[in-house]
């Protein structure tokens, strides 16, 4: 969590983005703080993020991708079937930017998503969640304007009453997307996040069931109520600045612990943080086709 110290400018936020084509943009992650866009400013821009590919997760920091042996659990057939005759993933930006357009609305679009290599974001940003690191290359939002809120001076601050203010929009939007139809348009061009999935290296494993399990990761990010102490911490660099990197902690051990996407969900506010979660229960009714019980699939 390194950044720049602002120049008391506003800086910019990056909002959300994971619509999995369907509302995952809206779901929490998209919350980073404005100190990735600045450091997303200062790295190198030479990487088209559609290339980027996200090392496969590991037991240790996230939830592991379902075994082969266990076949698809969460199948979106049971949803909707596939659209046929859907490009390659490689070409499918047109075609993805024209559905999403239709569900959202294109102004909708251009002011949230960025859309070059959309489901290879979506992909690989969904992957990451649970992990400690959410590379900023590979989220599909667009930053927006805004910046994270501090109360306070010197190294021990916290997050300032009205921070939360500045997600209620998007949190608006998120709670305007109806799910069903959300996860239909999701079903409908599933084909392209599998292939996207896979290039990531899970062959054999099923994407849809990664998204389950990411939204119940989620979904148990804790609600600390009261403001959040965070601490900041000069990162030192071998040459003297007089805009120091700086890195944001949460001074709770337990906070700092968390998930990148845990993370993004205590960040944007009590209030925020619950309205989300309704909307991934929501979403999850949807994409969650198996039943109790139910014999795995072949």
């Amino acid at each position: 969590m390194t950044d720049r110290e602002p120049d008391y400018r506003p800086a910019a936020e990056r909002p959300g983005g994971l619509i999995v084509v369907v509302l995952l943009a809206l779901l929490a992650a998209g919350f980073f703080g404005w100190r990735w866009w600045q450091q997303r400013q200062a790295e190198s821009a030479a990487t088209p993020a559609a290339s980027v590919v996200a090392p496969p997760a590991t037991p240790d920091d996230a939830p592991p991708a379902p075994p082969v042996a266990q076949g698809p659990q969460n199948q979106v057939e049971d949803i909707a079937r596939p659209d046929e005759g859907l490009p390659p993933l490689a070409d499918a930006d047109a075609r993805v930017r024209s559905a999403l357009t239709e569900l959202l609305g294109g102004k909708n679009v251009a002011a949230f998503l960025q859309m070059d290599g959309f489901v290879r974001r979506v992909v690989a940003t969904i992957d990451n969640l649970p992990r400690e690191h959410a590379p900023v290359q590979v989220w599909p939002a667009r930053p927006t304007a805004g910046r994270f809120a501090l109360s306070g001076e010197g190294v021990q601050r916290s997050v300032a009453p009205d921070n939360a203010a500045r997600y209620t929009p998007f949190v608006r939007f998120a709670e305007s997307i109806d799910a069903k139809q959300a996860a239909t348009l999701y079903a409908r061009l599933y084909p392209l996040f599998q292939q996207a999935y896979e290039e990531l290296g899970y062959p054999g494993k099923y994407f849809n069931d990664r998204l389950v399990a990411v939204i119940d990761h989620l979904l148990a990010a804790p609600e600390p109520q009261g403001p959040l102490a965070i601490r900041v911490v000069e990162v030192k660099g071998e040459v003297p600045s007089e805009k120091p990197w700086v890195r944001y902690e949460y001074a709770d051990p337990k906070l700092e612990s968390l998930s990148a996407g845990q993370k993004l969900m205590v960040r944007v506010g009590l209030d925020n943080e619950r309205r989300l979660k309704a909307r991934l229960r929501e979403l999850r009714a949807q994409v969650a086709t198996a039943r109790p019980g139910a014999p795995s699939r072949p």
